[in-house]
């Protein structure tokens, strides 16, 4: 089978289209021909390989799994002998990074717990725009308690695939947003119901002297302090990507520690994935609260050229790798 595959912690020119052997398969899990998949900052992230926590999780010298992608949706072409919740032919999407990614490839074997029933309606390419944004979206503004009707919440990097999904879950909860983002996006978000928008090229949102309830961050790089200056009295602030370094390890230990003891949360929410947390997207994309935002579509061949322009953060809601046409 074809697939974008590296072997070295780099750049986009690591990445190589390649015909490597079809995975094989465990009793519990299917065997997926993926239709399309969908980039994320962690799949950049290991494929740079040039912070500590990447090595620990992906290989210290050089990368454990060697095919990105964690978002996929496609078709079930054989399952193992212990599955129970899909057949042959059934159409599904994931987050897949939990088995060790490998959605940039023709073919992906997956624990059946990580994959749901496609989205009835979505295209493939809108399916697979969804998983892991979609969950990392709902589960930050969720994170210390779910929105409520009124409340001034704040996204930074607000235009990319996690920051659209999570602007449209706050309004349909009846929230007042804050959009932070470069400002060619601007226009797209206002679109998706913003109220505010910030560039962050031009000022920092945590000195602007506004407050709110639930601030999500994308791409958190600042001080634990500067957050705490940004949020109400009672107020929740959720990191989900950013900086790797002492950022992360302060609001992965220090800060939900200190959080015990004051009204003001600061965080690293915590992911889970599996069917049950993807048939709530389902439901969400159902009831038409939320619905995929993609920028472009590359082919397979394509994919160093993806990430090349993923990288350049221009992007606006998902980038997409088409794997294989579908012709059922």
């Amino acid at each position: 089978m074809k697939a974008l595959t590296y072997n070295r912690y780099g750049s986009c020119d690591q990445l190589q289209l390649n015909e490597v052997e079809k995975p094989s398969l465990k009793k519990s899990e299917v065997l997926v021909k993926v239709i399309a998949s969908s980039i994320n900052s962690w799949d950049v992230d290991m494929l740079k390989g040039d912070q500590w926590i990447i090595r620990i999780i992906g290989g210290f010298i050089n990368p454990r799994h060697t095919i990105l992608g964690a978002d996929i949706a496609g078709v079930v072409e054989v399952v193992g002998e212990d599955v129970r919740h899909f057949k042959i032919g059934d159409e599904v999407y994931g987050d897949i990074a939990e088995a060790g990614f490998g959605g940039f490839a023709e073919y992906v074997a997956v624990p059946e717990k990580l994959l749901a029933p496609k989205p009835k309606g979505l295209s493939f390419e809108e399916a697979a725009s969804i998983p892991q944004a979609g969950l990392l979206a709902i589960q930050g503004l969720r994170h210390h308690g779910d929105i409520q009707p009124g409340q001034k919440i704040l996204i930074n990097g607000a235009g990319g695939g996690v920051g659209t999904l999570a602007l449209q879950y706050a309004k349909a909860k009846g929230a007042e947003v804050t959009c932070v983002d470069r400002k060619e996006k601007f226009e797209m978000l206002r679109s998706l119901g913003t109220d505010h928008t910030i560039d962050f090229t031009t000022t920092d949102y945590t000195a602007t002297g506004q407050q709110y309830n639930k601030i999500l961050d994308v791409i958190a790089h600042r001080s634990a302090s500067d957050y705490k200056r940004a949020l109400k009295p009672d107020g929740v602030f959720a990191m989900i990507g950013g900086s790797m370094g002492g950022l992360l390890f302060r609001m992965m230990v220090v800060e939900p520690l200190l959080s015990r003891y004051r009204n003001k949360k600061l965080g690293i929410m915590g992911y889970m994935v599996g069917r049950t947390e993807l048939e709530q997207l389902t439901h969400l994309l159902e009831e038409g609260k939320i619905k995929p935002v993609i920028d472009s579509v590359f082919s397979l061949k394509d994919g160093a050229k993806a990430f090349q322009y993923f990288l350049s953060g221009t992007f606006k809601g998902k980038v997409i790798i088409k794997v294989a046409g579908h012709d059922r």
